[in-house]
């Protein structure tokens, strides 16, 4: 599944949010390969869109509304949507467009009407997914007009649309996180080994248990931690930064394997040595083929000089004072339109206007 186009109105702190994941010119010598659809070479999309912002500006709950965008094509249940809904006495929206394996754009769009009774009824909720072919000279902007020009494009189910999965991943610094492995996949305990003994060079081996299910253990010179179905046991010797290797662990091992085409992976580098993220980042990419895409959230600025395509970037900022559209998404590729401007820089200067306000913890001095 790729994401084309996002917009969110009144879930969470979203109101009136737009992000887009098309790019208007391909790239010559391109850092990143084949950013646009296999025999569609005009239909371009962002194979990897790195998000940054600071606390609070909804990076997290970017990825939460996603979740269950993506989770609705198991069951086609609507709670999920309602229960993110921020103000149930206005009308709430969703609206997303994305291309699967076939060649067809579709929209899926869903709208709640302020609440009428003490719980959300069947016709408070109106949810459609709509589809237009996308021919060989086609991009994704001649596709989306053709959807918005004929609001009765030919419709579609949910259990219709076939996707290879989605994988979400946040960061936690507890035993109690559960994780996933690739239990039969033979290139899982490789990387398992190399991206642990990365993150603590004292780690002596990474072995699967034979004669135990889904279980591994993690060997130092005088102890060991065992991980068994996706759990850590209690009180393991384990460092914030290399239990968070176990998802970008599993990360890079599903995208060898082409399990997941979808991935949302959100400031799981966070206890991580800078340049161990850049590292994993750059072989999350070179993976990156076919029809796949990897949401990327990360408050490391180095990773601006990984000389990537410019409208690879996407800034959040929040404005409270900003009552209709609190929450902006900001491409830097609008902003930086030369090859030879510095995203660095541009970043260094707030050129996005992104910079967190310091004025009150300066202020605390005078107390």
């Amino acid at each position: 599944m790729i994401i084309m186009d996002l917009k969110v109105d009144n879930m969470y702190g979203f109101k009136n949010f737009h992000m887009n994941m098309s790019y208007p010119k391909r790239i010559v010598d391109s850092t990143i390969d084949g950013e646009f659809l296999e025999e569609r070479p005009n239909f371009r999309y962002k194979k990897l869109n790195i998000i940054m912002g600071t606390n609070a500006t909804g990076k997290t709950s970017l990825g939460k509304v996603l979740i269950a965008f993506t989770n609705y094509f198991q069951d086609g249940l609507y709670g999920r949507f309602i229960n993110i809904i921020s103000n149930e006495q206005r009308k709430a929206s969703l609206v997303v467009d994305f291309v699967t394996d076939d060649n067809r754009l579709y929209r899926f769009s869903f709208n709640a009407n302020p609440k009428s009774e003490e719980k959300y009824t069947e016709r408070d909720i109106n949810i459609k997914i709509r589809y237009v072919d996308i021919n060989k000279k086609d991009n994704y902007e001649t596709c989306a007009a053709k959807l918005d020009k004929n609001p009765e494009t030919q419709c579609i189910t949910y259990d219709e649309i076939y996707t290879d999965g989605w994988y979400f991943t946040y960061p936690s610094d507890t035993y109690r996180k559960t994780y996933e492995i690739l239990e039969n996949d033979e290139k899982y305990i490789k990387i398992l080994k190399a991206v642990l003994q990365t993150l603590d060079p004292s780690i002596q081996d990474v072995v699967k248990l034979q004669e135990i299910d889904n279980a591994y253990a993690v060997k130092w010179d005088s102890c060991s931690a065992i991980i068994k179905d996706g759990k850590i046991s209690e009180g393991s010797v384990l460092s914030s930064g290399t239990k968070e290797g176990l998802d970008i662990s599993y990360i890079i091992a599903s995208l060898y394997s082409n399990k997941h085409d979808f991935y949302y992976c959100d400031e799981v580098f966070s206890y991580v040595n800078s340049d161990i993220e850049k590292a994993c980042l750059s072989i999350m990419i070179d993976k990156l083929t076919n029809r796949k895409q990897l949401f990327f959230t990360t408050h490391n600025t180095e990773i601006l000089d990984m000389q990537l395509p410019k409208h690879t970037f996407s800034f959040l900022k929040k404005d409270v004072n900003d009552v209709d559209n609190p929450v902006k998404c900001i491409n830097a590729s609008e902003y930086l339109k030369r090859g030879t401007d510095s995203l660095k820089n541009a970043v260094e200067n707030d050129l996005f206007c992104t910079a967190p306000d310091l004025d009150k913890i300066y202020n605390l001095s005078e107390l």
